[in-house]
């Protein structure tokens, strides 16, 4: 008797399509789509944490209202935003220098209008590309006031640093940046009204 083979047909285990009547492919749109939404909201939320940190600087030196600035000591009272900090810096390749700028009227405008205007633009979320590049330079300046790379203050006491390089100055700096190239000013913001104003659709370094 003769066998014939059937080369159609093959042994085994075969998993099953997913094109089969019956079935439908699944698709991962709602959930990227829901990925895309939550990460949206969560830059919005540090956009205006990040936000109340400057702006809540610029009103405590502004008026003294006894956090960092002692009551009766604000900028409206006739102290000096920078003097304090700046006369403190004891270490670091500026120290000289910073020490020549505090009380200046110019560093106190400067600083104060930088605390204002990157805390603003982010609680709004408009210009954050601004806001990111003034703000790095203020951590910046900030950063190099306190050293951290530096075990001991020039007086040889211990500087009580915690990390040669990463500090929250820098943190801060990193935060800024991604916010301005997320464009993180759109969910609970003005971000998308600011960028459709003409004068920001032809500069969009205003974004």
């Amino acid at each position: 008797m003769a066998v014939h083979d059937h080369p159609h047909r093959r042994p085994g285990f075969r998993f099953p399509s997913p094109h089969r009547a019956g079935t439908a492919p699944v698709s991962a749109e709602p959930a990227t789509a829901a990925a895309t939404e939550t990460r949206a909201y969560v830059l919005a939320g540090l956009r205006l944490l990040t936000g109340f940190v400057f702006l809540w600087a610029f009103l405590d030196k502004t008026f003294g209202l006894g956090y960092a600035t002692p009551s009766g000591k604000g900028w409206i009272d006739g102290g000096s935003p920078t003097e304090g900090f700046l006369n403190g810096v004891a270490v670091g390749p500026m120290e000289s220098t910073f020490h020549a700028w505090a009380g200046a009227a110019w560093a106190d405008w400067l600083f104060m209008l930088g605390l204002l205007g990157v805390g603003l633009a982010l609680i709004a979320g408009v210009g954050l590309r601004l806001a990111a590049v003034a703000g790095t330079v203020m951590m910046a300046l900030m950063w190099v006031a306190e050293w951290p790379p530096a075990q001991h203050l020039s007086d040889g006491s211990p500087s009580m640093s915690t990390n040669p390089f990463a500090d929250y100055h820098l943190v801060y700096a990193v935060v800024l940046a991604a916010l301005a190239a997320a464009g993180a000013g759109a969910t609970w913001g003005l971000g998308k009204v600011w960028a459709r104003l003409p004068f920001v659709s032809r500069n969009r370094w205003l974004l």
